[in-house]
């Protein structure tokens, strides 16, 4: 990529806005929540293009405030767009000044945009013979690209020169405003012509060649867009003027004159330490005003930096690639002698049922790491070592438990072994969980995420060997050269992030408590589990899939009826049309590019007034059971078992929930009859019934606990139903009073608190007005004291430290609660006050099949297996025989996996399928 010298236009105000929606970069904020993430996204790729270019001229323009020449001639010129978010508006200035600062010129021209003032500069280099890229993501410039100009979006690294806007748009660059003024820009408000989208204005401009004889011949054009391009007619010249970049724009300077500055080293320390920019000023105290880092990372991966983070230096690496005895002799040698060591598998498929072992790697020391090649089987691959002999070789080590191994996500790796007859034994560590108990939002917590953040280093994909898409290889065919770098590799930055995270780990004292008594262990039991997997009832789903089937067709003509016409359900574009503009329904809420949304949310509201809302609702939530398991289950179901297994994951949610794929088990709905048919082909076998087990009100009592209410106490101490006993208290009436309506509201109330549910949210949940609301939630806290002072010691408390803990001390960390987003600091206040709760609640059930794993290993007994877990239930598959003393046994181990100052109550229920027994 890099060239001489090149002139490189960098769409400052384009990159801001998208830098400012990367969820990534959201959360980041100084920490007293004045918000960094558009900053840091936009200099993260100046930093790029500057690694890129480094004989670049960088020259960065951002739009002016204010109208412009396209308001004077068109006043609705992007009227439709929403007013720019504070917590964006605020970051523009010091993002100014940090750009000015590293001395790139930076141009803001009142009266135009900087489209305009990209074009001028773009075509003046042009007029000169000089090579010009501009760094944008705005389609709009493909207008711009000539033999001397290209366009590069440095978010996602694509180029584009004049056969890419070919290859993309399907004309040339000098069609691209006749493209731009055909289809028009709901955006920015330019009038197009309607229905006419991408293909049609490709086919007229290749058929006519540009706008002036498509308007000529536009009564040619038969059907209802030949009449929609008529009636245009009149406003095509103003959409195509609208469209123009200029080329003309006045300038203090020519390019040729325009020139960067030395750096002001005082002031970028200056704003880098105000604004907590610590990559930035790591690399400035390293003497780099530019970016040197090799791997610096694009602005759509870059995350907060802990505190204490510091990167390690680089290390050279020295990989082998074992094809003789010999040589895997002097390994094992090696790797029997040392207290631990990091490995990995590689295999054929990512599903463990399915994957077929094709080689080892592994890794003592940083930078020095072998790879095992077993079963690569493409033309001409060389001679490797037997697998079973090699497997011979390692079973003692990898199942002595003196030796420790450290992974990343482990799990798979055991499940793997396990079709090979070794069970993995002494699991010291797990790189995925070490991260995720550190800090489960800072970054994601892959093996790539994890490189970048905590040892600044760009690993080798998958895809950067395997290739994509249909063509992709598995690993067995992938060169043995390429295979054993990226393998070892694998082994090698597994155990440099070990020596990274734990240390930083080890020293908050109750976050490796949750990792050494909670998550480590949990691990081997979730592998247990996913390897017994569960027996459904195929032919039941089938049937089912059959009658949602029918019913997705009768709501489908409901809702074209009551539209009028025919369209797709689930288009949200024609959704769009047909709600808001054809029906006149009121838009509630906008999408961030400014369109009327019609998220879940906004139908459930509107669904209460209208009915083709409601008729929509039913459709999604039917065709997503129908895709999701009526039609999927049965195809999920593994040939060597007869059943469905699937992935439970550790280390997703920020609370400590297991979240499971591949068929995603904490979904299926539980209320609706589609689910629970759903869950009736969940089975069990011949002379074996299901036994579901789950915690009773947990994070009520929960709540009871963290609070110590003294009425919530005695209300769980003596075993009354608390939501009755919060009904007779708010409604002042004796327990023998309240209805099924006065304890419907309590169990809102009690529930809807628990997830910091306002008055407003609590009067739309029971249909009642939002002062009655208020009133119900004053006389609760006035029953209930002790949660009021819980929910507001919490609330300052998060806002103080930026986290809260669990029961056992795992941190959720909230990167929002001091953000000047009113919508984004309420949201994370709000989590402050449930995620105490939700996730001492997952730690208790993590802890309860920890308990209820080991008394099974002890028992031994054949015929007692876990098979599932979801949410707060458990679920086995027990003999008939020995249903009803292995449930007492289970309960009660249930009963007491913690001790609260409340009891812990699990209820028990058995049956022929899931259903039944929940």
């Amino acid at each position: 990529m890099t060239q001489s010298s090149p002139y490189i236009l960098v769409d400052g105000s384009s990159y801001l806005f998208r830098a400012y929606y990367v969820p990534y970069l959201q959360a980041l904020s100084t920490k007293d929540g004045h918000p960094t993430g558009a900053i840091t996204g936009v200099l993260n790729m100046i930093k790029s293009l500057q690694k890129d270019y480094p004989t670049g001229k960088i020259v960065v323009i951002f739009d002016a405030k204010g109208k412009t020449f396209r308001n004077d001639l068109y006043p609705e010129y992007k009227a439709n767009r929403p007013p720019m978010p504070d917590d964006l508006r605020c970051q523009i200035a010091p993002l100014h000044k940090i750009i000015k600062a590293m001395g790139l010129p930076l141009l803001v021209i009142d009266g135009v945009e900087a489209d305009d003032v990209i074009g001028t500069l773009a075509d003046q280099a042009s007029n000169l013979g000089l090579e010009t890229v501009i760094s944008t993501g705005d389609k709009d410039m493909a207008q711009l690209v000539t033999e001397h100009v290209t366009l590069i979006n440095t978010m996602t690294n694509v180029a584009m020169d004049v056969d890419g806007v070919i290859e993309k748009f399907g004309v040339r660059p000098d069609q691209i405003i006749d493209y731009l003024a055909l289809m028009g820009d709901k955006v920015d408000n330019i009038p197009g012509v309607e229905k006419c989208g991408p293909k049609t204005a490709v086919k007229w401009l290749t058929a006519h060649e540009n706008l002036d004889n498509v308007i000529a011949n536009a009564d040619s054009v038969k059907g209802k867009i030949g009449e929609n391009l008529r009636a245009a007619l009149e406003q095509l010249p103003l959409s195509y003027e609208l469209a123009t970049i200029k080329l003309d724009v006045e300038l203090e300077q020519p390019i040729n004159e325009i020139e960067a500055i030395p750096a002001d080293t005082d002031t970028l320390r200056e704003m880098y330490t105000e604004f907590e920019l610590k990559r930035l000023l790591a690399d400035l105290d390293k003497g780099n005003t530019t970016s040197d880092n090799p791997t610096a990372k694009s602005a759509a991966q870059e995350t907060e930096v802990d505190e204490e983070d510091e990167l390690p230096d680089a290390i050279e690496s020295s990989y082998d690639i074992i094809l003789s005895k010999a040589d895997l002799q002097t390994w094992l040698d090696k790797l029997n002698a040392c207290n631990e060591f990091a490995f990995d598998t590689e295999t054929t498929s990512v599903n463990y049922m399915e994957a077929k072992l094709v080689g080892l790697s592994f890794a003592i020391e940083a930078g020095k790491a072998a790879y095992v090649p077993l079963t690569h089987d493409y033309i001409d691959a060389p001679e490797q070592l037997e697998l079973d002999w090699v497997l011979e070789q390692f079973k003692p080590l990898l199942e002595s438990s003196k030796i420790l191994k450290i992974g990343q996500n482990l799990k798979y790796d055991t499940n793997v072994l396990s079709h090979y007859g070794i069970t993995i034994q002494g699991i010291g560590f797990d790189t995925m969980l070490e991260s995720y108990c550190l800090n489960s939002v800072s970054t994601r917590h892959n093996m790539d995420a994890l490189a970048e953040k905590y040892l600044g280093y760009k690993t080798v994909h998958f895809e950067d060997i395997a290739g994509k898409g249909k063509k992709q290889l598995t690993f067995n065919q992938i060169d043995i050269e390429q295979a054993g770098h990226y393998a070892a590799e694998d082994a090698d930055i597994t155990l440099r992030l070990h020596q990274a995270i734990w240390p930083k780990l080890a020293k908050q004292a109750e976050q490796k408590q949750v990792f050494n008594e909670i998550e480590l262990p949990l691990m081997p039991v979730l592998a247990r589990m996913e390897q017994t997997g569960v027996l459904i009832d195929s032919d039941l789903l089938i049937e089912q899939s059959h009658q949602l089937g029918m019913r997705l067709d009768e709501l489908e003509i409901q809702a074209h009826n009551v539209a009028g016409k025919s369209f797709n359900l689930s288009s949200p574009k024609q959704l769009q049309t047909i709600l808001f503009e054809e029906q006149g329904i009121p838009v509630i809420k906008k999408t961030p590019k400014g369109a009327p949304s019609t998220a879940e949310e906004v139908l459930q509201e509107l669904a209460l007034d209208y009915p083709l809302p409601k008729l929509i609702i039913e459709h999604r939530g039917l065709s997503k059971l129908k895709s999701t398991y009526t039609d999927k289950l049965p195809l999920m179901v593994s040939e060597k078992s007869g059943r469905v297994h699937t992935s439970y994951h550790q280390a997703v949610t920020a609370t400590g929930r297991l979240s499971s794929t591949d068929p995603n088990l904490q979904n299926i709905p539980i209320r609706s009859e589609e689910g629970k048919k759903i869950r009736q082909a969940f089975v069990a076998p011949t002379g074996y019934k299901i036994l579901a087990i789950d915690y009773s009100q947990i994070e009520l009592r929960i709540m009871a606990h963290l609070s110590n209410d003294k009425g919530l106490l005695s209300a769980f101490a003596e075993g009354r139903d608390v939501h009755q006993a919060t009904a007779a208290e708010i409604f002042n009436i004796e327990l023998e009073q309240v209805t099924a309506d006065h304890r419907r509201s309590a169990k809102a109330i009690n529930f809807g608190l628990i997830y910091g549910m306002s008055a407003f949210g609590l009067s739309k949940q029971l249909g009642i007005a939002r002062g009655k609301a208020q009133d119900y939630m004053n006389t609760y806290f006035e029953r209930y004291p002790g949660v009021l002072e819980y929910m507001e010691d919490t609330r300052q408390l998060a806002t103080e430290q930026g986290y809260v803990e669990t029961l056992f001390g795992r941190r959720l960390f909230l990167p929002e609660i001091k953000s000047r987003n009113g919508a984004r600091r309420k949201a994370a206040e709000r989590a402050a006050i449930n995620a105490p709760m939700q996730g001492t609640a997952a730690d208790i059930i993590k802890k309860a099949m920890i308990a209820v794993d080991k008394w099974l290993i002890e028992n031994n007994d054949p015929r007692i297996k876990m098979t599932m877990q979801v949410h707060d239930e458990l679920i086995f598959e027990v003999e008939e025989s020995i249903i009803v003393e292995t449930t007492e046994k289970l309960v009660e181990i249930m009963d007491n996996a913690v001790q609260l100052n409340v009891p812990l109550i699990s209820e028990a229920g058995t049956g022929d399928n899931w259903q039944q027994a929940h």
